[in-house]
């Protein structure tokens, strides 16, 4: 049964060290999907999820237009990122491996995901929605994503290692009949 991403309860975060000694913090703030979630066969969901590359959000106007920038996200020539998923690991009722293909800037890796099902609900509206919580990192220099500074007192200016942070509340499309 297809699911969508309630984009209004969800988030899509990041964090990297900054100058080694601090972490910036950071957030997509438009992105969709559709999760096509098997409650009976779990290992069977499928996940397709696209991000707009212009909607990052660190909360400082310079340092967000310079990650738009042909220097990192390039966002007029790649506009999207996407995840889609090859498989799912079972790991136990409440936990799995999300295991997909994430492609940023046309360059496309295989990614890990931890993901926890926090649970299920209906609304005051009479809507079922359920709740995901999925972590990873992955290497920004994969995706040819490599502008940084050496520092003076060593180190770099931008770690290479990205933490992702995901919530997703999914909301229960209706199934459409045949005719």
């Amino acid at each position: 049964m297809p699911w969508q991403i309630d984009s209004a309860h969800s988030s899509v975060e990041f964090s990297v060290r900054h100058m080694m000694i601090s972490t910036v913090r950071g957030r997509f703030d438009r992105f969709s999907g559709t999760i096509a979630l098997d409650e009976e066969n779990p290992a069977a969901t499928t996940v397709d999820i696209t991000i707009e590359a212009a909607s990052i959000n660190t909360r400082v106007g310079d340092r967000d237009n310079h990650l738009r920038s042909p220097d990192f996200f390039d966002v007029e020539q790649y506009p999207h990122i996407t995840f889609k998923s090859k498989r799912v690991e079972v790991l136990d009722d409440s936990h799995a491996r999300l295991i997909g293909d994430l492609t940023i800037r046309d360059v496309t890796h295989e990614v890990t995901l931890n993901v926890e099902y926090v649970g299920k609900a209906v609304s005051p509206w009479g809507a079922t929605s359920a709740g995901f919580t999925a972590s990873g990192k992955i290497s920004r220099k994969n995706w040819n994503l490599t502008w940084n500074k050496t520092l003076e007192t060593g180190g770099v200016l931008v770690d290479d290692e990205i933490n992702i942070a995901i919530e997703l509340e999914l909301i229960q499309q209706a199934e459409v009949q045949s005719a």
